[in-house]
C-alpha cells in the first residue's frame, strides 16, 4: 500500500486551516498544522513533510523565513498561499525558494492541481543533499541544526549558521564580500562594511582550534572568504 503524502499547512487563520484540512483529508493526504514561523520550522525539521502550504503573514514573523529555513536542508515543494498581491512579494517568495504562488481568495480545485503537479515534479528531482557534513574536527548535522567543533557542541546564531552553511556549500570557492552579504541579508547595500568581518571572527572563535591560524575559513584578502 502506497504511503500517504504528508503536507505541512502553515497558516494562522482558523477558517482557512479548517477549509484546507477538510479538502486535504478528502484527497487522502496526511497533514499537520503550524500557526507560526517557529512552529513551522520545528515541525518541518522534525517530520520532513513532502510539501508545504505556506501563508506569508504569520503572527511571529514573515513566511519568507520559513522558506529560507526549509531550503537550508531540503528541496520539498513550497506553495505560498497569500493575500499579498504585489508582484514584488511574489518575486521575493520565488527567489527565496518557493515553488509556486497562489493568491487569496483561491479555488481549492486549482490548489489541489498545483499540489499534484509539485509532488510529481519532486519525484523527478535529484536526491537531496546529505544530512550532515564533516571536515576534520568540524561536524554539522543539517537535520538537527547542530554543530560540533573538536568533539564539543557549539552554539551558532541563525545568521552565523547560515554563513557557515553557505561557505560549506561552496567549499573550495572564493566567495566575495558582496556575494555573501547578498545571500545572507538579501542585499549588500545598507549593511555596515565591518558587519561581515565581525561575524566571521565570531564563527572562527567558535569552530577553529586556533582562530588566528584558521584551517576551515580562509580569508582571501581584499576579496572575500573560502572554506578550505
Amino acid at each position: 500500500m502506497e504511503e500517504k503524502k504528508t503536507i505541512l499547512i502553515v497558516e494562522d487563520d482558523k477558517y482557512i486551516i479548517h477549509f484546507l484540512s477538510v479538502s486535504l483529508k478528502e484527497e487522502d493526504y496526511a497533514f499537520q498544522v503550524a500557526r507560526s514561523v517557529k512552529e513551522a520550522v520545528s515541525l518541518f525539521y522534525a517530520n520532513r513533510p513532502d510539501l508545504v502550504i505556506l501563508d506569508l503573514g504569520l503572527p511571529d514573523g514573515d513566511g519568507m523565513d520559513v522558506i529560507r529555513s526549509i531550503r537550508e536542508i531540503a528541496a520539498a515543494p513550497v506553495i505560498v498561499v497569500s493575500a499579498r498581491l504585489e508582484e514584488e512579494d511574489k518575486i521575493r517568495a520565488l527567489d527565496a525558494g518557493a515553488d509556486d504562488y497562489v493568491t487569496k481568495p483561491f479555488y481549492m480545485g486549482e490548489l489541489l492541481a498545483r499540489i499534484r503537479a509539485a509532488l510529481r515534479k519532486q519525484e523527478n528531482r535529484p536526491p537531496e543533499k546529505p544530512s550532515s557534513f564533516k571536515s576534520e574536527d568540524l561536524f554539522v548535522d543539517y537535520e538537527n541544526r547542530r554543530v560540533e567543533a573538536g568533539g564539543k557542541e557549539i552554539h551558532l546564531t541563525p545568521i552565523e549558521y547560515r554563513i557557515l552553511l553557505l561557505l560549506i556549500a561552496n567549499r573550495g570557492k572564493v566567495l566575495t564580500h558582496h556575494y555573501i552579504l547578498k545571500e545572507i541579508w538579501g542585499c549588500a547595500e545598507g549593511v555596515e562594511p565591518g558587519t561581515l568581518r565581525v561575524f566571521m571572527a565570531t564563527i572562527r572563535r567558535k569552530i577553529e582550534e586556533n582562530p588566528s591560524e584558521p584551517k576551515h575559513i580562509i580569508t582571501e584578502v581584499g576579496v572575500g572568504y573560502r572554506f578550505r
